[in-house]
Formats: structure tokens, sequence, C-alpha cells
């Protein structure tokens, strides 16, 4: 097959070949390109080591590890991720990850978003990239709400100005939804919920107040909520979860990423 570095003119059904195998669902794109430079990836009956090649989706014929590629069932998972674990697939330092605590390992599944090692709470994974892309889409609404345990007592000012937005030093944040929860100890326990996603942004706009994140704790994705979910364990989003998710993200339009610490 001709290498190219941009598709041809026409109206062919054209994707670059790392691409098709991470839509197929078998692994992200990263792993794709290992994959079709290792010379594990036949086009028509010839090994294509260039992820960059351009594959007719309704002509060519890909192979990988001599089997004919075929699109994998759909999975999507709520995983209730405790404190203590990276949401990445290995560790050079050996530390445990999220994919410790799936009953499956070996099948392939990435994380919607992501969540810091001190931070808990629900997090989607699947493989399907099309469903990933539209919940995270920078120009889309999909909230999350977070539980959080601050270092001092808050005022109503303080918690009126998370809900106004106040400046980080990548910009004001977004208006946000906050409710307060319980005063423990001095210290004020609220629910925050946010359509943004920068880098450790809850635990940023806390500290903006001259206080601490103690706790922080992922409640919701949208709609959906920990509800009767076990830390450490996962369970099937429904049909009528993925929809509202799938819907959330179609219908409501912002900036921003919603990539969530």
């Amino acid at each position: 097959m001709r290498q190219i570095s941009k598709p041809p003119a026409g109206n062919r059904p054209l994707k670059t070949l790392e691409r098709v195998l991470s839509k197929a669902g078998v692994g992200s794109r990263t792993e794709a390109r290992k994959w079709v430079t290792a010379g594990r990836v036949k086009v028509n009956g010839r090994i294509v080591k260039d992820p960059d090649t351009w594959v007719d989706l309704e002509r060519d014929k890909v192979f990988f590890d001599g089997k004919p590629l075929e699109k994998q069932e759909p999975v999507y998972l709520l995983l209730y991720k405790p404190t203590g674990y990276l949401t990445t697939y290995d560790d050079p330092q050996g530390r445990p990850t999220i994919y410790d605590l799936l009953p499956d390992r070996d099948r392939y599944l990435f994380s919607v978003g992501r969540l810091d090692l001190d931070t808990s709470g629900l997090l989607i994974l699947t493989n399907d990239t099309a469903f990933a892309e539209r919940v995270t889409n920078p120009d889309f609404k999909v909230p999350k709400t977070y539980l959080v345990k601050a270092s001092k007592h808050l005022t109503d000012a303080d918690l009126d100005r998370l809900r106004h937005g106040l400046e980080l030093r990548d910009g004001p944040t977004r208006p946000a939804v906050v409710e307060r929860i319980r005063e423990s100890g001095g210290k004020s326990v609220f629910e925050i919920t946010i359509t943004e996603g920068r880098n450790r942004q809850v635990r940023r706009m806390v500290e903006a107040l001259d206080a601490k994140v103690l706790k922080l704790v992922r409640v919701a994705i949208g709609s959906i909520r920990i509800g009767a979910l076990a830390i450490g364990k996962t369970r099937e989003l429904t049909a009528d979860e993925r929809r509202a998710l799938s819907g959330a993200s179609e219908g409501q339009r912002l900036g921003g990423t919603n990539d969530d610490r």
C-alpha cells in the first residue's frame, strides 16, 4: 500500500492503521503503533510497519497476529477507585493501578478521564472510543461531582467564591454548583460540581481559599452516582446510563476539557 501523510481525495472511508486497530477496541493508539512497527499487522496479506498508512475500511483486509481484525464487543464499566491506585495500565515503580482491580485484566479497556493517586471515586472504563470521545469532548459538558473535606471551616463567602468562579494560575474557573454538607471538627465538608477538568482543579480551587483538601471523592459523573457500589469494585453501566452520558455530551456545549482530577 502507498504510504502517504494525508488521506487521498475521494469519499472512501479511510483511517490510519493505528486508528483502525484502536477503533476495533484491541488496544490504545500508542499500543497499536508499537504493534504495527513490530510487524504484527498485515494489510491484504502484506506486513505493514507504518502505523500512519491509510486503510480503506471497505476494501482492505487487516490481520493482527495472523487473525482477521474484528471489532471487540463494547464494554462499559463503572469503577469505584480507591486512593493509592494509579489511573494507568503499568507503573515503572510497581505501584498498584486501577487495572489490578478489574476482574479481567487481559481485556483491553481504558479510562474515560482520570483521577489522581490521592483521589477516590468514580471512573468509567470502556473499549468504545466513540463513546469515550463523546463523553470527554472538550466542546461538551459532562458535569462531575466531588465530595470534599477541607482543612478548615469555609465561610459562606468562601463557598460563594467557588460558586461564582475564582482565579487560578491558568485563568478563571467556570461557576460551580456547591452544597455545604456538614462541619466536622472545625472542617467543612461540601459537594462541588464542575464542568471543567483542569489538572487537580478542585484541589487548586480549595487552595485558592487558603485551605487544603484532606479528602476528595468523585461521587458522580453526570447523573450517575456511587450508590451501593463498593470501593474497589466495578459494575456495568446500564443502557439508560450510557444514553444519559452520551446525551449530556451531545447536548451541552462548553469550553475546557473533561479530564477531571
